[in-house]
């Protein structure tokens, strides 16, 4: 263990956990969510016919996790990104060391997995009915070229949204607010073509219960590459410096990243 690998362990580890709680709690939404509005025998399904009405309610109900852990005390310490393609867009912008952008991605693939996994235990047969699958996301009617180009575009919108919002004073603290309301669009509008990631370690956490693979790469590749295009799109039309990797940097609790946020204690 090298000396900088050990000091950013142990200074920041509850971050870390924060971090994987964070997307595992995301993931145990999705997957109570997910069973709720798509099992067979739930009263949801059975009364609501309509897929994009079903995809509608499953958005807002994720969109408001999304929201509730981006404003949460954890969230607010440690930036919320729950997603190893913020952080490792982060990283590339200069944002975040690099030993705290590998134990963050650590973090979110054991978090996503321990979500499901708890999921699992509580839900049982449920979240294993074919109909709900762990709350897989695989490409859809286009196939896995669809599927990658739409979670490209998607990544890269949610990306430039974070980047505009956060670093423009007077509405930086709604930044949460505008990345839960395009998770709950995607979920109802993108969903179809690629079941709407974004995020490899919320993908590969429900791959792995459900044995399912199909177009595993597509999640590997199209939310980084999106979300990096997106930052690189703002470095260049933008003329507002990238100040922080936080979402929501409006509160009394440490930051442990490359900061520039005036008036934040470290």
């Amino acid at each position: 263990m090298t000396t900088q690998m050990r000091s950013a362990l142990v200074r920041h580890w509850p971050e870390y956990l924060m971090e994987a709680a964070g997307l595992g709690l995301f993931m145990i939404s999705a997957c109570v969510f997910t069973v709720l509005v798509e099992h067979p025998h739930s009263l949801v399904r059975s009364g609501l016919a309509d897929p994009f009405v079903r995809r509608s309610l499953l958005g807002l109900a994720m969109g408001l996790t999304a929201i509730g852990l981006i404003y949460s005390p954890w969230g607010k310490r440690s930036g919320a990104h729950l997603n190893p393609t913020i952080t490792l867009t982060f990283l590339r912008l200069g944002r975040v060391e690099a030993w705290d952008a590998a134990f963050y991605v650590i973090a979110h693939f054991v978090g996503s997995l321990a979500g499901v996994l708890v999921a699992a235990a509580l839900l049982r047969n449920a979240l294993a009915h074919a109909a709900v699958n762990y709350a897989v996301t695989r490409p859809g009617g286009w196939g896995p070229l669809g599927a990658f180009m739409a979670e490209f575009m998607i990544s890269l919108g949610l990306m430039l949204v974070v980047l505009v919002m956060s670093n423009v004073p007077r509405i930086a603290r709604f930044t949460g607010l505008c990345a839960g309301a395009l998770v709950a669009l995607y979920i109802a509008v993108e969903a179809p073509l690629s079941g709407m990631s974004m995020n490899p370690a919320r993908t590969l956490g429900s791959a792995l219960p459900a044995r399912t693979w199909a177009g595993l790469w597509v999640y590997f590749t199209a939310p980084l590459l999106g979300m990096l295009t997106g930052a690189e799109l703002y470095r260049r039309v933008s003329a507002r410096s990238v100040t922080c990797a936080k979402l929501h940097h409006q509160n009394s609790y440490r930051c442990i990243f490359r900061c520039s946020y005036r008036g934040q204690g470290a």
